[in-house]
């Protein structure tokens, strides 16, 4: 798959258009449909999107994302997209719908088809949506097809409820939503190491600020470390029993593995919530506790 930061010259693409935070199953049925209809036509497919959520620039608040940036392209570009065109949304923001069709969609890449999901809006002031791309298909010469609303036990798939199934610990859930396991990843940097004194040494790894923050508390997870996986539960929050600091950390035990791995990138899966972090009374105490939670896994 290409990134593209600026506008390009490709023309007879099947288009896939939105923002897809966390390439959920809804996303990706949306995404399906752009790289499928490429595959029969005999053309490439794209994602257009923008770099960062039009919330930035008509809030001035960045969200807290399911991914990283880095982890949306790893995610489109798995489910076959060839091109990955990023806007700057501030750029654009001004042009009506049938401007930024017209200038943009239709001048740069010659659509063959576009899809959206049930609900896209764009345009200044959200003048375009999926009618809008229906009724000007004939007029630009494209297929537009309308991907319906996506559900798990009724409720409609979307990024604001899976925010909230994480924000409250409801990671089984949320892992429903997305059709794969909520993922933190990072390069192992070296903590205090007092997991090691007690007979459960931790990978630790920066939570990234941008991502949507997880209750304080133990997890069951699974970690991949070069193409293995292995089983392992991980505590992300301030360590009230071993440290007075107030900066979150994320450290995970990793169980059967005895390798050092400092300064690899791996890759930590979150399955389910355990238990809330708490602060015991001793470290013995502490190390009881998290045998407990192993057993959990």
């Amino acid at each position: 798959m290409q990134i593209l930061k600026e506008l390009t010259n490709i023309p007879d693409l099947s288009l896939a258009l939105g923002f897809f935070d966390g390439v959920h199953r809804g996303h990706q049925a949306v995404i399906n449909n752009a790289v499928n209809y490429a595959h029969e036509n005999g053309i490439k497919s794209a994602v257009i999107t923008f770099s960062d959520h039009p919330c930035c620039y008509f809030y001035g608040v960045a969200p807290k994302y399911i991914l990283t940036r880095d982890d949306r392209a790893k995610h489109l570009s798995n489910l076959g997209i060839d091109y990955l065109i990023e806007l700057d949304f501030e750029s654009i923001s001004g042009l009506t719908a049938e401007d930024y069709l017209r200038d943009v969609l239709v001048k740069y890449f010659k659509p063959r088809a576009i899809t959206t999901g049930w609900n896209h809006n764009f345009g200044y002031k959200k003048s375009g949506n999926v009618k809008f791309l229906e009724k000007y298909s004939k007029k630009f010469d494209y297929n537009y097809f309308e991907i319906p609303p996506q559900k798990v036990d009724s409720i409609t798939i979307s990024s604001t409820t899976i925010r909230e199934f994480l924000s409250n610990g409801k990671i089984d859930k949320a892992n429903e939503m997305l059709g794969y396991n909520f993922t933190i990843c990072g390069k192992v940097v070296k903590g205090q190491q007092i997991g090691r004194t007690i007979g459960f040494p931790t990978a630790n790894i920066l939570y990234p600020s941008e991502l949507i923050e997880l209750p304080f508390g133990v997890y069951a997870v699974c970690v991949k470390i070069n193409d293995e996986m292995f089983k392992g539960i991980t505590n992300f929050g301030i360590r009230p029993t071993v440290s007075d600091t107030k900066q979150p950390s994320l450290e995970t035990h990793i169980l059967d593995f005895d390798k050092d791995i400092y300064g690899q990138n791996i890759e930590v899966k979150f399955l389910k919530m355990i238990r809330p972090e708490k602060k015991f009374d001793s470290l013995n105490a502490l190390k009881t506790q998290i045998a407990l939670d192993i057993q959990a896994v």
